[in-house]
């Protein structure tokens, strides 16, 4: 395997929850940077509203889209200008509840909504924003589902049903499946793979399906699929046995971090250790109360940011990030910065302001975002598709003394 540069990415849960605001609740309080230099109160500001988790078991991915979006905010703000306010409100990971949190926003007065950040919660408010003419930016929500359409599960394009006014910051699941067969293939990381995936989550059973096929076309021999639904994710006790008795030296897990830490806890405890490849639903699983997080050294996945990366914004991002949190950032705080910064982008040197209507300003962003590109800290030279998936590389990491490293 090839050698790995080194990056710190422990986190520090129950701090980094009070520092980036995981107090539970919908956030009526605004983050410091959000008011408008003109009216000082935020009234002559473009209103972006955005929903997370940021409570429940989800609640590390939330809090940092949060943080990162507020401090591009920040940034923006003081720039001068085109001014931004922002408020989040939390969906606890909950499809309903996120209808809820979106409708709040609205009245609020949201004129461009940062969308969702978990893909079930994602494609609902993906469903009324499209149906309001709001437009849609989400830093994480990866399913297809989101952008409306049936994907290719290896070209990623979306066939029907396309929502025109969502957009991804995130690359979709087809891409992140395919790229992890890709990855596995290139480098000869296993000779018989299993697979677990959670079959009652688009998120989950999107990158199955792309892999699947992926890896069908690549020639890798996978040996064990087993599934699990919400209701059954206690017990892996069927799945670890499938995958050690067929022999599977590769573990592949295109699920979330909870469920994750509990298939490592249990596979060690079976005196199963094979090797563990997962997306970016994995990030987090250092951070899960009571995982003894030596159980995934060596663990590898996909990411779009590396928080080592030597560049001045990056080092900037990550110094700020730090200070107000008190950790290193992760995907999902870079991407929620990267979507701030790609709206002000297309927005900064147009003829808009807090009065202009969401509509308008939606028919607005379309335009730009499928014609322009844009440099950020997940990505250089990003563009959109007219499907709304954005065209940018995933970064292999694996896990080294409790911390992230990336790959060469």
């Amino acid at each position: 395997m090839k050698k790995f540069l080194s990056l710190a990415l422990a986190l520090a849960m129950t701090l980094a929850f009070a520092a980036c605001g995981g107090n539970g609740g919908g956030q009526n309080d605004q983050p410091a940077g959000s008011q408008s230099a003109a009216g000082g109160d935020g009234s002559a500001a473009i209103k972006l509203g955005g929903v997370g988790p940021l409570t429940g078991g989800a609640a590390i991915y939330g809090n940092a889209a949060k943080a990162g979006a507020e401090i591009a905010v920040e940034e923006i703000n003081a720039l001068g200008g085109l001014q931004i306010e922002l408020r989040y409100e939390d969906d606890a990971h909950d499809p309903e509840k996120s209808v809820n949190a979106y409708n709040t926003l609205k009245d609020w007065g949201m004129q461009v909504f940062l969308g969702s950040v978990t893909s079930g919660p994602g494609a609902a408010t993906a469903a009324e924003s499209n149906a309001d003419h709001m437009f849609y930016l989400t830093p994480s929500a990866s399913s297809t589902d989101v952008i409306g359409g049936v994907a290719n599960p290896l070209t990623g394009s979306v066939d029907i049903q396309r929502r025109d006014n969502v957009f991804q910051m995130c690359f979709v699941d087809p891409n992140q499946g395919s790229a992890s067969a890709q990855y596995i293939s290139d480098n000869q990381l296993g000779s018989k793979i299993a697979v677990i995936y959670k079959n009652d989550d688009i998120y989950s059973t999107g990158i199955y399906n792309s892999f699947a096929a992926k890896a069908e076309e690549l020639g890798l021999s996978i040996v064990s699929t087993t599934t699990f639904t919400t209701d059954s994710q206690t017990d892996f006790s069927v799945q670890i046995n499938d995958a050690k008795n067929n022999g599977a030296d590769l573990v592949y897990l295109p699920t979330y971090y909870d469920a994750n830490a509990l298939i490592l806890t249990q596979a060690n405890a079976a005196g199963y250790n094979p090797k563990y490849f997962g997306v970016d639903g994995m990030d987090g699983i250092l951070a899960v109360k009571g995982f003894d997080t030596s159980l995934a050294e060596g663990v590898m996945l996909l990411t779009p940011f590396n928080a080592d990366a030597e560049d001045e914004a990056t080092q900037s991002f990550v110094a700020k990030y730090q200070e107000k949190c008190g950790e290193t950032p992760n995907q999902f705080a870079a991407d929620a910065y990267d979507c701030v910064y790609a709206v002000y982008s297309a927005l900064k040197d147009e003829d808009v302001s807090s009065s202009t209507s969401a509509s308008d300003m939606c028919d607005l962003l379309i335009s730009k975002f499928t014609s322009m590109t844009f440099n950020g800290l997940t990505g250089e030279s990003m563009t959109w598709s007219a499907e709304g998936a954005v065209t940018k590389a995933p970064k292999g990491m694996y896990i080294e003394n409790g911390a992230y490293v990336g790959m060469d």
